[in-house]
């Protein structure tokens, strides 16, 4: 038996773990690690489970060819050649790729997910962004001037936390990295501290909470609105950055009475005021929203609003309040003020968003005729055949590609589609740092997880199998050497780094510098030259925590990782915006506010249908390990008792919506606002290979969700706030 350590990649939580092998390589047993600075020992069911993941028998293990509808095992060398000729076959502009959500949880994704997007030559880039928080980085990129200086709160610290649209004592938390949630929440009400939950049911989140309050779906905007109202009328503001717009923005707000609100979103006028005076009251208080308010029409107005009242409150890059991380790898500085909409999708006209177009029109993407048609598309751990709008109708238009290749370890309901399958590594046979979710985090912390297990010998590692697509897809060929990504990213990230004026490096011989790296891979070099050229490094770094100046080395010698200290303000370091300020009231936001007035006498729809998360699931990725499914983990229609009987619904009930209709089983609860159905992401597993998941297969709820509505400001699809009929089965 021998014991390992390593960072949870399974959500977002990033905690630490203890693994026990036996001599095979077989993980008998994972607990928390004790030793993690920012877990300590904190694990959920799905980290428990790790071993079974890493294990699971029908995961692929060799590359897959489909030729004549048959799937044929191939050699490494034979897959890759039939990616080359394929590609060959397809121009640039006709190319797209789609990076799932599980990119943010693996070295590889992070830092060989953009030389690929680059080396395709093409703009059709989509990922699962556009169908969870693009709202949030848009918002962030207009107020802000940076789409990833994305302000968490500071939830060890705070007295005050409004929470809107999000479950993290089912979700870990997300955009906000906070292992032991449920934790820091009690923490948070142990030391005299208000915790205040919106949400449209009485999730496990909610009930901990002192206070929660039904909303309507889609329609937190209104709400926090109501409260600026507020704040404004009362004379209730606190405003303790620079900033630009305040009177417009106050402009905007006039006609937003909490009664006006109150209408829209069913929570009483008194408690939005009363919501805005206790903030304002507070020592230190905090709004945090979520993908509750992201995936819906307002998404990128309720994403501004909850930061508009972190500022306005005096809340905003202070202890306790919302604040930014430094995470030790950090971002160059933006050269240009941010923006959206530097080119449009060709067949809906929607606008890019940080280098992407919306998922949501993909399909029509691969089914339109014409110049710049997909006929090429590379998915990179992603199943958006249940995870994008209209999944039903993706489903059939990737049957129409020249060519797909998929990077996925399962042949599931969108691999099917697949030409070529490029399954990666186990998880345990990968090194692991978090570079997207440190950045997110309520405290500043590094770790790094080499592998636990060796790769079989021919057997290359999702770094380099990333690294083929792109040495190929820029026109290299398969039989290029994938270290050249590598040799080519670090002679540039070196280049700039000493050519930047007041860099800790400037001056120096990049050539020096690259012989002083360490680390066994390409990614690991490149991993060492991010922390010794970060805000702790050990080319000049700041060492807040009293330790050593950071490096590979520094963490390989830390296997449960280091804790950097608690947040700091640091707004100076992070705004970019044109004028220095905090842009209260960015154009393009004040232009859609008048669609959000509009909606103040729209006429409700009777039903609204929303989703929801488990604690043992994340998307769809989980369903495959049975520890992980039953029980509570299951994918039924959530509805009111009271609407329940008046509809006339038992056992199972037809939902229909404007794009579909689904038969589902019905889960009577009064912990479900009336008007308000729900059923889970990630479901509808019919006809795939994976055992377990196919036993419990479900429904896709994007069989309801429309592809034609989308948030117009981020492009984010709307799952929440659907408008539904149901009748009895």
């Amino acid at each position: 038996m021998r014991t390992a350590h390593r960072t949870c990649p399974l959500c977002e939580a990033v905690c630490g773990l203890t693994i026990t092998l036996d001599d095979g390589g077989r993980v008998t047993g994972v607990r928390g690690d004790d030793a993690d600075p920012f877990s300590k020992g904190f694990v959920c069911p799905k980290g428990a489970s790790l071993g079974r993941l890493d294990e699971d028998p029908d995961r692929l293990d060799v590359p897959m060819v489909r030729r004549d509808g048959t799937w044929h095992e191939v050699s490494w060398a034979e897959a890759f050649a039939a990616v080359e000729r394929g590609l060959a076959a397809v121009p640039g502009p006709s190319r797209a790729v789609y990076l799932g959500n599980p990119n943010a949880h693996t070295m590889a994704g992070s830092l060989y997910g953009p030389a690929l997007v680059r080396s395709l030559g093409t703009r059709q880039v989509f990922s699962a962004s556009t169908a969870d928080q693009m709202p949030k980085h848009v918002s962030a990129g207009l107020m802000f001037g940076d789409p990833l200086a994305i302000p968490v709160p500071d939830l060890d610290r705070t007295d005050f936390l409004l929470m809107l649209g999000a479950n993290p004592l089912e979700s870990n938390g997300s955009l906000c990295t906070a292992p032991d949630f449920p934790g820091r929440l009690k923490a948070l009400r142990a030391r005299g501290g208000r915790l205040v939950v919106v949400d449209p049911r009485r999730t496990r989140t909610a009930k901990l909470a002192d206070e929660h309050l039904f909303a309507r779906p889609g329609t937190d905007a209104h709400l926090l609105m109501g409260m600026v109202h507020t704040l404004f009328a009362e004379k209730l503001t606190d405003v303790r950055v620079p900033v630009s717009g305040l009177d417009e923005l106050a402009d905007a707000a006039a006609a937003f009475t909490p009664e006006a609100c109150a209408a829209v979103c069913r929570v009483p006028a008194e408690r939005i005021a009363g919501l805005a005076r206790e903030l304002a009251a507070a020592p230190a208080g905090a709004v945090y929203g979520r993908i509750g308010t992201c995936t819906v029409e307002f998404g990128t107005l309720a994403q501004w609003l909850v930061d508009v009242l972190n500022v306005l409150t005096g809340n905003l890059d202070r202890p306790g309040g919302a604040m930014f991380p430094c995470p030790a790898v950090g971002r160059p500085r933006r050269r240009r003020p941010y923006t959206t909409g530097r080119w449009h999708s060709r067949v809906r006209g929607l606008p890019e968003a940080n280098g992407e177009l919306p998922v949501a029109t993909l399909a029509d993407e691969i089914e339109t005729p014409g110049e710049g048609q997909i006929r090429a598309l590379i998915t990179v751990a992603g199943n958006p055949v249940l995870s994008a709008p209209g999944g039903a109708r993706l489903d059939e238009a990737l049957n129409r590609l020249d060519l797909m290749v998929s990077v996925d370890p399962y042949l599931n309901e969108t691999t099917r589609h697949a030409h070529v399958i490029l399954p990666p590594p186990r998880v345990l046979q990968s090194g692991h740092y978090d570079f997207a979710l440190l950045g997110f985090a309520v405290r500043d912390y590094a770790r790094y997880s080499p592998p636990v297990l060796p790769l079989p010998d021919g057997r290359p590692s999702e770094a380099e199998i990333l690294a083929r697509l792109a040495m190929i897809a820029s026109g290299q060929g398969a039989g290029a050497d994938p270290g050249l990504v590598d040799e080519l990213i670090l002679d540039q990230t070196l280049r700039a780094a000493v050519e930047t004026p007041g860099s800790p490096v400037e001056g120096r011989d990049p050539a020096a510098l690259r012989a002083a790296l360490d680390g066994a891979t390409g990614a690991e070099l490149r991993l060492d030259a991010m922390l010794r050229l970060g805000p702790y490094g050990a080319w000049g770094g700041r060492l807040p925590y009293g330790g050593d100046a950071l490096s590979l080395a520094t963490l390989r010698a830390h296997p449960h990782g280091l804790d950097l200290g608690p947040l700091r303000p640091r707004l100076a370091e992070v705004l970019r915006t044109a004028s220095g300020t905090v842009e209260l009231a960015p154009g393009p936001i004040l232009a859609d506010v008048a669609r959000l007035r509009e909606a103040l006498t729209r006429e409700a729809s009777p039903f609204v249908l929303i989703g929801r998360r488990h604690l043992r699931s994340n998307n769809s990725w989980m369903h495959n390990v049975a520890p992980l499914v039953g029980g509570s983990n299951r994918c039924t229609l959530q509805i009111h008792p009271d609407d329940a009987a008046e509809l006339g619904l038992a056992g199972t009930a037809v939902v229909r919506s404007a794009t579909g209709e689904l038969t589902v089983a019905v889960e009577p609860t009064d912990t479900i606002m009336r008007g308000v159905v729900s059923l889970p992401h990630g479901w509808g597993h019919a006809g795939t290979t994976q055992a377990v998941a196919a036993g419990h297969a479900g429904v896709s709820a994007n069989v309801l969700t429309d592809a034609s509505r989308v948030d117009p400001l981020s492009g984010n699809a709307v799952f929440n706030g659907v408008p539904v009929t149901l009748t009895p089965a």
